[in-house]
Protein backbone atom coordinates (compact mmCIF):
# COMPACT_ATOMS: atom_id res chain seq x y z
CA UNK A 1 0.00 0.00 0.00
CA UNK A 2 0.84 3.64 -0.25
CA UNK A 3 1.89 4.16 3.84
CA UNK A 4 5.63 4.38 2.98
CA UNK A 5 5.78 6.30 0.44
CA UNK A 6 3.12 8.77 2.20
CA UNK A 7 4.88 8.26 5.25
CA UNK A 8 1.31 7.47 7.10
CA UNK A 9 1.15 4.93 10.14
CA UNK A 10 -2.93 4.18 9.25
CA UNK A 11 -5.24 4.53 5.87
CA UNK A 12 -6.45 8.09 6.14
CA UNK A 13 -9.83 7.24 4.04
CA UNK A 14 -11.12 3.88 5.20
CA UNK A 15 -14.69 3.47 4.61
CA UNK A 16 -15.46 2.01 7.71
CA UNK A 17 -16.51 4.12 10.29
CA UNK A 18 -13.52 5.32 12.71
CA UNK A 19 -14.50 7.52 15.72
CA UNK A 20 -11.25 7.78 15.83
CA UNK A 21 -10.88 9.79 12.65
CA UNK A 22 -14.46 11.90 13.32
CA UNK A 23 -14.12 15.21 11.72
CA UNK A 24 -16.97 17.80 13.38
CA UNK A 25 -17.92 20.09 10.88
CA UNK A 26 -20.34 22.36 12.30
CA UNK A 27 -23.68 20.19 11.40
CA UNK A 28 -22.19 17.30 12.45
CA UNK A 29 -21.21 18.69 15.90
CA UNK A 30 -24.85 19.45 16.49
CA UNK A 31 -25.94 16.05 15.22
CA UNK A 32 -23.63 14.98 18.12
CA UNK A 33 -25.31 17.33 20.73
CA UNK A 34 -28.33 16.14 19.82
CA UNK A 35 -27.41 12.37 20.15
CA UNK A 36 -26.30 13.19 23.66
CA UNK A 37 -29.13 15.24 24.61
CA UNK A 38 -30.91 11.60 24.92
CA UNK A 39 -29.14 11.10 27.89
CA UNK A 40 -29.42 14.76 29.36
CA UNK A 41 -33.44 14.01 28.73
CA UNK A 42 -35.17 12.12 30.99
CA UNK A 43 -37.72 12.00 27.33
CA UNK A 44 -34.93 11.84 24.96
CA UNK A 45 -36.11 10.83 21.56
CA UNK A 46 -34.15 12.09 18.64
CA UNK A 47 -34.39 11.39 14.90
CA UNK A 48 -31.35 12.00 12.99
CA UNK A 49 -31.28 11.95 8.80
CA UNK A 50 -29.19 12.43 6.35
CA UNK A 51 -28.09 10.84 2.72
CA UNK A 52 -25.75 8.39 2.19
CA UNK A 53 -22.41 8.42 3.12
CA UNK A 54 -23.11 11.77 5.36
CA UNK A 55 -21.46 10.67 8.26
CA UNK A 56 -24.26 8.94 10.55
CA UNK A 57 -23.00 5.94 11.47
CA UNK A 58 -19.46 7.12 12.92
CA UNK A 59 -21.49 9.80 14.61
CA UNK A 60 -23.15 7.20 16.20
CA UNK A 61 -20.63 5.27 16.87
CA UNK A 62 -18.11 8.60 18.10
CA UNK A 63 -21.12 8.75 20.61
CA UNK A 64 -21.48 4.98 21.49
CA UNK A 65 -17.51 5.23 22.54
CA UNK A 66 -18.02 8.32 24.78
CA UNK A 67 -20.98 6.93 27.10
CA UNK A 68 -20.93 6.72 30.22
CA UNK A 69 -20.87 2.95 31.39
CA UNK A 70 -24.18 3.20 33.61
CA UNK A 71 -25.77 3.99 30.00
CA UNK A 72 -27.35 0.02 28.95
CA UNK A 73 -27.35 0.25 25.19
CA UNK A 74 -29.15 -1.66 22.84
CA UNK A 75 -28.35 -1.14 18.72
CA UNK A 76 -30.17 -2.62 16.08
CA UNK A 77 -28.35 -2.18 12.74
CA UNK A 78 -30.90 -4.60 10.72
CA UNK A 79 -34.27 -3.10 10.08
CA UNK A 80 -36.05 -5.68 7.65
CA UNK A 81 -37.67 -7.20 10.81
CA UNK A 82 -41.22 -7.79 11.91
CA UNK A 83 -42.61 -6.57 14.74
CA UNK A 84 -41.66 -9.60 16.41
CA UNK A 85 -38.00 -9.91 15.07
CA UNK A 86 -37.70 -6.46 16.23
CA UNK A 87 -38.50 -6.89 20.06
CA UNK A 88 -36.46 -9.87 19.34
CA UNK A 89 -33.59 -8.02 18.63
CA UNK A 90 -33.70 -5.60 21.08
CA UNK A 91 -33.87 -8.20 24.20
CA UNK A 92 -30.83 -10.17 22.32
CA UNK A 93 -29.17 -7.20 22.91
CA UNK A 94 -29.67 -7.09 26.35
CA UNK A 95 -28.39 -10.38 26.52
CA UNK A 96 -32.01 -12.10 26.37
CA UNK A 97 -32.52 -15.31 24.21
CA UNK A 98 -35.91 -14.58 23.47
CA UNK A 99 -36.48 -16.60 20.40
CA UNK A 100 -39.11 -18.82 21.55
CA UNK A 101 -41.34 -16.41 23.61
CA UNK A 102 -44.38 -15.03 22.43
CA UNK A 103 -45.05 -10.92 21.62
CA UNK A 104 -47.07 -10.84 25.06
CA UNK A 105 -44.14 -12.47 27.00
CA UNK A 106 -41.51 -10.12 25.14
CA UNK A 107 -42.94 -6.97 26.05
CA UNK A 108 -43.24 -8.28 29.47
CA UNK A 109 -39.44 -9.82 29.74
CA UNK A 110 -38.67 -6.18 28.40
CA UNK A 111 -40.77 -3.74 30.31
CA UNK A 112 -39.21 -6.20 33.51
CA UNK A 113 -36.21 -5.61 32.65
CA UNK A 114 -36.30 -1.58 31.46
CA UNK A 115 -38.08 -1.16 35.54
CA UNK A 116 -35.22 -3.04 36.89
CA UNK A 117 -32.29 -0.76 35.10
CA UNK A 118 -34.12 2.78 36.27
CA UNK A 119 -34.46 1.08 39.84
CA UNK A 120 -30.91 0.69 39.93
CA UNK A 121 -30.02 4.15 38.45
CA UNK A 122 -28.96 3.07 34.92
CA UNK A 123 -30.18 5.09 32.21
CA UNK A 124 -31.34 2.57 28.80
CA UNK A 125 -30.74 3.78 25.29
CA UNK A 126 -31.98 2.47 22.10
CA UNK A 127 -29.90 3.31 18.94
CA UNK A 128 -31.55 2.23 15.56
CA UNK A 129 -29.71 2.74 12.51
CA UNK A 130 -30.94 2.13 9.17
CA UNK A 131 -34.40 3.08 10.15
CA UNK A 132 -36.02 4.34 7.30
CA UNK A 133 -36.14 0.11 6.30
CA UNK A 134 -38.41 0.03 9.30
CA UNK A 135 -41.94 -0.88 8.52
CA UNK A 136 -45.34 0.87 9.58
CA UNK A 137 -46.01 -1.87 12.25
CA UNK A 138 -42.51 -1.66 13.55
CA UNK A 139 -42.34 2.38 13.86
CA UNK A 140 -45.72 1.77 15.81
CA UNK A 141 -43.61 -0.64 17.86
CA UNK A 142 -41.19 2.05 18.57
CA UNK A 143 -43.82 4.63 19.55
CA UNK A 144 -45.44 1.85 22.22
CA UNK A 145 -41.81 1.24 23.68
CA UNK A 146 -41.29 5.72 23.40
CA UNK A 147 -44.32 5.68 26.21
CA UNK A 148 -42.68 3.02 28.94
CA UNK A 149 -42.52 5.50 31.89
CA UNK A 150 -42.46 5.46 35.65
CA UNK A 151 -44.80 7.96 37.27
CA UNK A 152 -41.78 10.60 36.47
CA UNK A 153 -38.96 9.17 33.79
CA UNK A 154 -39.61 7.74 30.63
CA UNK A 155 -37.57 4.25 30.92
CA UNK A 156 -35.71 4.43 27.37
CA UNK A 157 -34.17 6.51 25.38
CA UNK A 158 -34.46 6.04 21.37
CA UNK A 159 -32.32 7.60 18.74
CA UNK A 160 -33.72 6.81 14.74
CA UNK A 161 -30.66 7.60 12.24
CA UNK A 162 -31.52 7.02 9.06
CA UNK A 163 -31.59 8.18 5.33
CA UNK A 164 -34.15 10.93 4.21
CA UNK A 165 -37.03 8.26 2.98
CA UNK A 166 -37.66 8.03 7.22
CA UNK A 167 -38.61 11.56 7.13
CA UNK A 168 -41.44 10.67 4.42
CA UNK A 169 -42.64 7.89 6.53
CA UNK A 170 -42.52 9.48 9.90
CA UNK A 171 -44.65 12.61 7.86
CA UNK A 172 -47.13 10.10 6.92
CA UNK A 173 -50.53 11.01 8.89
CA UNK A 174 -50.91 7.62 10.31
CA UNK A 175 -47.05 8.35 12.10
CA UNK A 176 -48.62 11.28 14.12
CA UNK A 177 -48.33 9.77 17.60
CA UNK A 178 -45.10 8.79 16.96
CA UNK A 179 -43.72 11.93 15.83
CA UNK A 180 -45.48 14.15 18.91
CA UNK A 181 -43.05 12.16 20.95
CA UNK A 182 -39.82 12.91 19.38
CA UNK A 183 -37.73 15.98 21.59
CA UNK A 184 -35.31 16.51 18.66
CA UNK A 185 -35.18 16.47 15.05
CA UNK A 186 -32.01 17.37 12.68
CA UNK A 187 -30.87 16.50 9.38
CA UNK A 188 -27.34 15.89 8.17
CA UNK A 189 -26.15 17.85 5.45
CA UNK A 190 -22.73 17.28 3.41
CA UNK A 191 -19.16 19.25 3.86
CA UNK A 192 -18.89 22.76 2.97
CA UNK A 193 -15.91 23.34 0.95
CA UNK A 194 -14.54 24.84 3.79
CA UNK A 195 -14.81 22.05 6.21
CA UNK A 196 -14.03 19.39 2.63
CA UNK A 197 -10.59 20.81 2.95
CA UNK A 198 -10.46 20.88 6.33
CA UNK A 199 -11.85 17.46 6.91
CA UNK A 200 -9.44 15.66 4.62
CA UNK A 201 -6.11 17.33 6.23
CA UNK A 202 -7.90 16.13 9.88
CA UNK A 203 -7.67 12.69 8.47
CA UNK A 204 -4.59 12.75 7.06
CA UNK A 205 -3.07 14.23 10.71
CA UNK A 206 -4.65 11.55 12.01
CA UNK A 207 -3.34 9.74 9.87
CA UNK A 208 0.40 10.57 11.14
CA UNK A 209 0.93 13.25 8.09
CA UNK A 210 2.64 15.57 10.80
CA UNK A 211 1.58 19.18 8.89
CA UNK A 212 2.92 18.16 5.57
CA UNK A 213 0.81 19.28 2.59
CA UNK A 214 -0.14 15.80 0.84
CA UNK A 215 -2.81 17.69 -1.39
CA UNK A 216 -2.18 20.47 -3.72
CA UNK A 217 -4.28 23.35 -2.43
CA UNK A 218 -6.04 23.18 -6.29
CA UNK A 219 -6.79 19.81 -6.09
CA UNK A 220 -9.71 20.93 -3.34
CA UNK A 221 -12.12 22.73 -5.51
CA UNK A 222 -11.99 19.76 -8.29
CA UNK A 223 -12.75 17.54 -4.92
CA UNK A 224 -15.93 19.50 -3.83
CA UNK A 225 -16.98 19.40 -7.08
CA UNK A 226 -16.76 15.46 -7.59
CA UNK A 227 -17.72 14.25 -4.11
CA UNK A 228 -20.28 17.01 -3.32
CA UNK A 229 -18.73 17.13 0.36
CA UNK A 230 -20.19 13.91 0.78
CA UNK A 231 -17.68 12.52 3.68
CA UNK A 232 -18.17 9.07 2.00
CA UNK A 233 -17.29 9.93 -2.32
CA UNK A 234 -14.45 12.04 -0.65
CA UNK A 235 -13.34 9.17 1.55
CA UNK A 236 -13.30 6.97 -2.08
CA UNK A 237 -11.90 9.80 -4.10
CA UNK A 238 -9.07 10.39 -2.00
CA UNK A 239 -8.05 6.84 -1.02
CA UNK A 240 -8.15 6.19 -5.34
CA UNK A 241 -6.06 9.42 -5.75
CA UNK A 242 -3.26 8.45 -3.55
CA UNK A 243 -3.56 4.40 -4.66
CA UNK A 244 -2.88 6.66 -8.50
CA UNK A 245 -0.06 8.21 -6.90
CA UNK A 246 1.74 5.42 -5.52
CA UNK A 247 1.67 3.83 -9.14
CA UNK A 248 3.04 6.84 -10.49
CA UNK A 249 5.83 6.64 -7.49
CA UNK A 250 4.33 10.63 -6.31
CA UNK A 251 4.72 11.42 -3.01
CA UNK A 252 2.09 14.55 -3.04
CA UNK A 253 -1.40 14.77 -5.07
CA UNK A 254 -1.53 16.89 -7.99
CA UNK A 255 -4.30 18.29 -9.98
CA UNK A 256 -3.59 15.55 -13.03
CA UNK A 257 -3.36 12.95 -10.33
CA UNK A 258 -7.03 13.76 -9.02
CA UNK A 259 -8.21 13.90 -12.52
CA UNK A 260 -6.51 10.06 -13.40
CA UNK A 261 -8.71 9.28 -10.74
CA UNK A 262 -11.70 10.80 -11.51
CA UNK A 263 -11.41 9.13 -14.77
CA UNK A 264 -10.63 5.50 -13.16
CA UNK A 265 -14.01 6.13 -10.80
CA UNK A 266 -15.72 6.96 -14.00
CA UNK A 267 -17.77 9.68 -12.26
CA UNK A 268 -19.06 12.80 -13.70
CA UNK A 269 -19.45 15.72 -11.86
CA UNK A 270 -21.75 15.91 -8.43
CA UNK A 271 -24.51 18.27 -9.64
CA UNK A 272 -24.98 15.98 -12.77
CA UNK A 273 -24.90 12.46 -10.66
CA UNK A 274 -27.48 14.27 -8.06
CA UNK A 275 -29.39 15.36 -10.75
CA UNK A 276 -30.28 12.19 -12.71
CA UNK A 277 -30.87 10.88 -8.84
CA UNK A 278 -33.30 13.27 -7.73
CA UNK A 279 -35.12 12.66 -11.27
CA UNK A 280 -35.35 9.13 -11.20
CA UNK A 281 -36.64 9.48 -7.80
CA UNK A 282 -39.58 11.68 -8.96
CA UNK A 283 -40.22 8.96 -11.28
CA UNK A 284 -40.40 6.60 -8.34
CA UNK A 285 -41.88 8.76 -6.07
CA UNK A 286 -44.93 9.46 -9.09
CA UNK A 287 -45.20 5.62 -10.22
CA UNK A 288 -45.35 4.87 -6.10
CA UNK A 289 -48.25 7.88 -5.71
CA UNK A 290 -49.93 6.37 -8.75
CA UNK A 291 -49.87 3.41 -7.17
CA UNK A 292 -51.50 4.20 -3.84
CA UNK A 293 -54.06 6.12 -5.65
CA UNK A 294 -55.39 3.35 -7.40
CA UNK A 295 -58.46 2.03 -6.86
CA UNK A 296 -58.75 -1.86 -4.99
CA UNK A 297 -58.78 -4.16 -7.34
CA UNK A 298 -61.01 -6.40 -5.09
CA UNK A 299 -62.46 -6.73 -1.39
CA UNK A 300 -62.21 -9.40 1.11
CA UNK A 301 -65.44 -9.26 3.33
CA UNK A 302 -65.05 -11.41 6.86
CA UNK A 303 -67.94 -13.02 8.52
CA UNK A 304 -68.66 -15.60 10.90
CA UNK A 305 -72.20 -16.72 10.82
CA UNK A 306 -73.55 -14.56 8.63
CA UNK A 307 -72.45 -11.74 11.09
CA UNK A 308 -70.05 -8.99 8.95
CA UNK A 309 -66.56 -8.67 10.87
CA UNK A 310 -64.57 -7.00 8.55
CA UNK A 311 -63.90 -5.65 4.94
CA UNK A 312 -60.63 -5.53 3.10
CA UNK A 313 -58.83 -4.19 -0.06
CA UNK A 314 -57.38 -6.07 -2.13
CA UNK A 315 -54.15 -4.82 -4.43
CA UNK A 316 -51.52 -5.79 -6.25
CA UNK A 317 -49.29 -7.92 -3.86
CA UNK A 318 -49.45 -10.15 -1.36
CA UNK A 319 -52.51 -10.57 1.79
CA UNK A 320 -51.57 -13.56 4.57
CA UNK A 321 -54.21 -14.59 6.39
CA UNK A 322 -53.77 -15.74 9.67
CA UNK A 323 -54.92 -15.94 13.18
CA UNK A 324 -51.31 -13.92 14.71
CA UNK A 325 -52.03 -10.11 15.10
CA UNK A 326 -48.89 -9.96 12.02
CA UNK A 327 -50.88 -11.23 9.37
CA UNK A 328 -52.62 -8.79 6.92
CA UNK A 329 -55.79 -10.18 7.50
CA UNK A 330 -56.61 -11.62 11.28
CA UNK A 331 -58.75 -13.76 12.31
CA UNK A 332 -58.84 -14.77 16.12
CA UNK A 333 -59.83 -18.29 16.27
CA UNK A 334 -58.69 -21.48 17.26
CA UNK A 335 -59.86 -23.00 13.83
CA UNK A 336 -57.17 -20.64 12.36
CA UNK A 337 -53.39 -21.75 11.55
CA UNK A 338 -50.90 -19.07 12.77
CA UNK A 339 -50.70 -18.53 8.86
CA UNK A 340 -53.59 -19.79 7.30
CA UNK A 341 -53.42 -19.14 3.73
CA UNK A 342 -52.38 -16.02 1.18
CA UNK A 343 -53.94 -14.19 -1.34
CA UNK A 344 -51.74 -13.42 -4.48
CA UNK A 345 -53.28 -10.51 -7.03
CA UNK A 346 -51.78 -9.34 -10.09
CA UNK A 347 -54.01 -6.69 -12.59
CA UNK A 348 -55.53 -9.76 -14.15
CA UNK A 349 -55.90 -12.41 -11.27
CA UNK A 350 -56.00 -13.03 -7.69
CA UNK A 351 -55.80 -16.68 -6.78
CA UNK A 352 -56.06 -17.82 -2.70
CA UNK A 353 -53.72 -20.75 -1.86
CA UNK A 354 -54.02 -22.70 1.41
CA UNK A 355 -50.14 -22.73 3.49
CA UNK A 356 -50.93 -26.13 4.94
CA UNK A 357 -53.33 -25.02 7.66
CA UNK A 358 -54.28 -27.42 9.69
CA UNK A 359 -58.14 -26.81 9.06
CA UNK A 360 -57.63 -25.77 5.14
CA UNK A 361 -59.92 -23.78 2.57
CA UNK A 362 -63.63 -24.78 1.64
CA UNK A 363 -65.32 -23.88 -1.75
CA UNK A 364 -68.68 -25.13 -2.56
CA UNK A 365 -67.97 -28.06 0.53
CA UNK A 366 -64.79 -29.02 -1.07
CA UNK A 367 -61.32 -28.42 0.27
CA UNK A 368 -58.80 -26.93 -2.20
CA UNK A 369 -55.32 -26.37 -1.71
CA UNK A 370 -55.42 -23.82 -4.77
CA UNK A 371 -57.99 -21.03 -6.60
CA UNK A 372 -58.59 -18.69 -8.63
CA UNK A 373 -61.17 -16.35 -7.14
CA UNK A 374 -63.78 -14.67 -9.26
CA UNK A 375 -66.53 -12.15 -8.39
CA UNK A 376 -69.12 -13.46 -5.28
CA UNK A 377 -67.13 -16.91 -4.24
CA UNK A 378 -67.52 -17.51 -0.71
CA UNK A 379 -64.94 -19.05 1.08
CA UNK A 380 -64.96 -21.49 4.00
CA UNK A 381 -61.99 -21.11 6.68
CA UNK A 382 -62.37 -22.35 10.05
CA UNK A 383 -65.96 -21.49 11.23
CA UNK A 384 -65.06 -17.86 9.16
CA UNK A 385 -66.23 -17.18 5.54
CA UNK A 386 -64.58 -14.86 2.87
CA UNK A 387 -66.65 -13.70 0.68
CA UNK A 388 -64.57 -12.23 -2.55
CA UNK A 389 -65.55 -9.19 -4.88
CA UNK A 390 -64.08 -7.90 -8.11
CA UNK A 391 -64.19 -4.42 -8.53
CA UNK A 392 -62.64 -4.91 -12.22
CA UNK A 393 -65.11 -4.31 -15.35
CA UNK A 394 -63.42 -6.76 -17.74
CA UNK A 395 -62.46 -9.71 -15.80
CA UNK A 396 -59.87 -12.12 -18.32
CA UNK A 397 -59.64 -15.62 -17.29
CA UNK A 398 -56.23 -16.92 -16.78
CA UNK A 399 -54.85 -19.97 -17.79
CA UNK A 400 -53.76 -21.37 -14.23
CA UNK A 401 -56.62 -24.10 -13.08
CA UNK A 402 -59.87 -22.76 -11.44
CA UNK A 403 -59.74 -24.97 -8.58
CA UNK A 404 -57.05 -27.20 -7.16
CA UNK A 405 -59.45 -30.12 -4.95
CA UNK A 406 -56.27 -31.99 -4.41
CA UNK A 407 -54.87 -32.07 -0.19
CA UNK A 408 -51.05 -31.08 -0.25
CA UNK A 409 -48.54 -34.03 0.52
CA UNK A 410 -46.48 -33.35 2.99
CA UNK A 411 -43.49 -33.65 1.15
CA UNK A 412 -44.64 -30.82 -1.11
CA UNK A 413 -43.17 -26.90 -0.38
CA UNK A 414 -45.14 -23.66 0.05
CA UNK A 415 -42.41 -20.63 -1.39
CA UNK A 416 -43.11 -18.17 0.67
CA UNK A 417 -41.10 -15.14 1.62
CA UNK A 418 -38.61 -15.13 4.00
CA UNK A 419 -39.52 -11.84 5.55
CA UNK A 420 -42.63 -13.20 6.52
CA UNK A 421 -41.06 -15.70 8.82
CA UNK A 422 -43.53 -18.60 7.75
CA UNK A 423 -43.66 -22.08 9.26
CA UNK A 424 -42.38 -25.18 7.51
CA UNK A 425 -45.07 -26.71 5.66
CA UNK A 426 -46.77 -29.33 7.68
CA UNK A 427 -50.63 -31.05 6.57
CA UNK A 428 -53.24 -32.17 8.46
CA UNK A 429 -55.17 -34.49 6.38
CA UNK A 430 -58.03 -34.80 8.31
CA UNK A 431 -60.82 -32.84 6.98
CA UNK A 432 -62.91 -32.01 10.57
CA UNK A 433 -61.91 -28.84 12.07
CA UNK A 434 -59.08 -29.30 14.88
CA UNK A 435 -58.59 -26.46 17.33
CA UNK A 436 -55.01 -25.34 16.98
Amino acid sequence: MYLDLFKLTDLPFRLSPDPEFLYLSKNHARAKAYMESTIWFTDGFVILTGEIGAGKTTLIETFLSELDKEVVVAQINQTILSPLEFLQSILVQFGFQPYQMKKVELMSTLCNFLIEQYSNGRRVLLIIDEAQNLSLKVLEEVRLLSGLETTKDKVMRIILAGQPELNDKLDLPEMAQLTQRVRLRFHLTPLSREDLEHYIKHRLEIAGAKGREIFAPDTYDLIYQYTGGVPRLVNTLCDTTMMAAFAEDQDTISLNTLKTAIDELRWTDFATRSAKLTAHQAGQSIKSQGKKSEQPLAHIQLSHKGKLLGEYPIKVGRIVIGRIAENDIQIDSNFISRHHAQIITNVETCIIEDLNSTNGISFQEKRVRRKVLHNGDVLQVGEHELTYTDNRNLRRRSNIEDTDVAIPMLSETVVLSAEMGLPHPSANLESTFIKE
